[in-house]
């Protein structure tokens, strides 16, 4: 049974794409707005007619998506789930289940629901900084992370992501990596045919498909975290629009590939500009870029009063920008930036 003193109960995360909000605080029509607060590919797999029955019938899983998934993912054994934050809702749980309180290292700075669902829960959790991890390593039972990393953008080596493993894994321990910005640079994936003990590996199809609302993602992990998983999920876990939406996506191979080029131009291109305009460094990943500066909330005033909408975080002081979609948006950024540099 949990104990009391183990539980504490932090303030829910906040997250990017809160538009309404803006929308009311700064009196701007919502159709004004240029959001690029979230790291969701603005050019997403479009989206074809969705046909009658995929919302008058149940879903069944012999329905393609299961092969459609574990051909893109080289896994064939993967759980599909509704969304990776279930999974990262649920893993803390059966963890405890497993082993009582957990030593968690969690990355920090990094999507804040990581740590907030491990501490919720009731587990020990320190937020470590990259460099951190490797000291620290040997005192952990658990350890989450992302990669690349949401927001700071940094990425670490599938060698040392293996070595981890296998010292956490020696001890009964726990590699969890959630891989929702990795569909661009697929070779820094972790997955593999045959999932060993003690590595779980979270993937969505929110960012780089740009079908964050039809809430699908995969669970790779070893045969007892997955059924312990679709326990807790139940029957009919994925809706069945969303799967008849996600196997499509999965299986467009031409388009995964033409779309990895446009990521890695428009990267490069949003990685200069904020160079260029806010003199800090930046660090980027395909889908969004991070700067660290003392400026973070006047610039993040500055663009919101021209109707441009990106995160701002605290510790440190550093501010997210997701992609464009076109041109014409491309074109206003750049004037926004350049009237908070004059």
């Amino acid at each position: 049974m949990r104990s009391d003193s183990h539980i504490e109960c932090p303030t829910a995360p906040l997250h990017g794409g809160r538009l309404n909000g803006a929308v009311a605080r700064y009196g701007i029509a919502r159709e004004h707005w240029l959001d690029l607060s979230t790291g969701i590919n603005p050019n997403g797999w479009p989206v074809p007619a969705l046909p009658a029955e995929v919302f008058n019938r149940l879903p069944e899983e012999d329905d393609g998506l299961q092969q459609a998934a574990a051909d893109y993912y080289g896994n064939p054994e993967l759980l599909l789930i509704p969304g990776s934050q279930a999974a990262i809702q649920a893993l803390p749980a059966l963890r405890w289940a497993e082993s009582g309180v957990a030593r968690t290292g969690v990355l920090h700075p990094a999507y804040a629901e990581h740590a907030f669902r491990w501490q919720q829960a009731g587990h020990r959790v320190e937020r470590l900084e990259a460099e951190q991890i490797e000291a620290r390593l040997d005192s952990l039972d658990v350890l989450v992370l992302i990669n690349p990393c949401n927001p700071s953008a940094i990425s670490f080596t599938p060698e040392q992501l293996r070595d981890w493993h296998a010292r956490l894994a020696y001890r009964g321990g726990w590699l969890v990596v959630d891989e929702a910005f990795i569909d661009a640079t697929p070779e820094l994936s972790l997955i593999q045919a045959d999932m060993p003990e003690g590595l779980i590996v979270l993937r969505s199809l929110g960012k780089f498909f740009g079908l964050a609302g039809i809430r699908v993602g995969a669970v790779c992990a070893e045969a007892d975290i997955r059924e312990a998983l679709a326990r807790q999920l139940g029957p009919w876990a994925i809706s069945h629009p969303a799967r008849y939406i996600a196997r499509q996506a999965l299986a467009d191979v031409e388009w995964h590939h033409r779309t990895r080029a446009q990521l890695r131009q428009q990267q490069a291109r949003l990685h200069a500009l904020l160079h260029e305009y806010l003199n800090e460094p930046v660090v980027s990943t395909a889908l969004f870029a991070y700067v660290v500066t003392e400026q973070a909330v006047q610039i993040e005033q500055s663009c919101a009063r021209a109707g441009i909408l990106i995160r701002c975080f605290e510790q440190p002081a550093a501010l997210r920008f997701g992609l464009p979609g076109d041109e014409a948006q491309w074109q206003r950024l750049q004037q926004t930036l350049n009237e908070i540099r004059e």
